[in-house]
């Protein structure tokens, strides 16, 4: 009757050992899942069409945040198509921008290959992360008629500058755009080269996508998303 209780007892044992280890293989298979990065290329999308999942803001007065299409062009980085702003006019402080649903996000690697094309008042663009709509989320931008590179964060419309670099941006070339964020920790780097490194708690979550201002023409390609599971 001992041996019988004992094997019964080992039994039941083995059987929580082997429901743990299935156990950790999901929750092991789901985090990797969580962090595969998601790309955009847009060389399979449709021409003359925002892509799926892509999103137009609007402006202050109402009308659409730019003309954003995909386009075909020779310049492009990975085959012949990027995604465009090409409205080229606008006022000041008229912010051309997109969102991607389905990205809703905290600790994220976001990167962007972008080319500016035009622009008198304004010229290049950026990435928006942890927004919660169109007038809400944080901002990092390059503009090559002020050599700069800038953090922003937009709240209810309105910018504040967090930090400013000066940064040679040449206007023939394609420039590499790249923030990471987790938790508060704020991390940009320009042309694989890191330039600024600080702590913000404005936003907490959101949705990520693309920006201009005024009268930019800007194209993007090789959009990346990783999320920190």
């Amino acid at each position: 009757m001992n041996r019988v209780r004992v094997s019964g007892a080992l039994i039941n044992f083995f059987l929580w050992i082997c429901v743990g280890c299935v156990l950790v293989l999901v929750l092991n298979h789901t985090s990797a899942a969580a962090s595969e990065p998601q790309t955009w290329n847009f060389d399979r999308d449709d021409l003359s069409r925002m892509p799926p999942g892509f999103q137009i803001g609007t402006l202050f007065d109402g009308r659409p945040a730019g003309d954003w299409r995909v386009i075909e062009t020779d310049k492009a980085v990975s085959s012949s198509h990027v995604l465009a702003q090409l409205q080229g006019k606008g006022a000041e402080h008229a912010y051309k921008l997109i969102l991607i649903q389905g990205t809703e996000s905290r600790d994220i690697d976001l990167s962007v290959k972008l080319l500016p094309v035009e622009g008198k008042a304004d010229m290049g663009g950026g990435l928006i992360w942890r927004a919660g709509d169109d007038r809400n989320y944080y901002l990092v931008r390059a503009n090559p008629l002020e050599q700069n590179v800038r953090l922003y964060h937009v709240t209810k419309g309105v910018r504040r500058m967090i930090k400013n670099v000066d940064q040679i941006i040449d206007v023939r070339q394609w420039h590499h755009l790249r923030v990471q964020m987790r938790g508060c920790q704020v991390q940009v780097f320009f042309d694989a080269q890191p330039i600024m490194s600080l702590c913000d708690e404005t936003f907490q979550n959101g949705r990520v996508g693309l920006w201009t201002k005024s009268d930019a023409v800007t194209y993007f390609d090789d959009l990346r998303l990783e999320i920190d599971p």
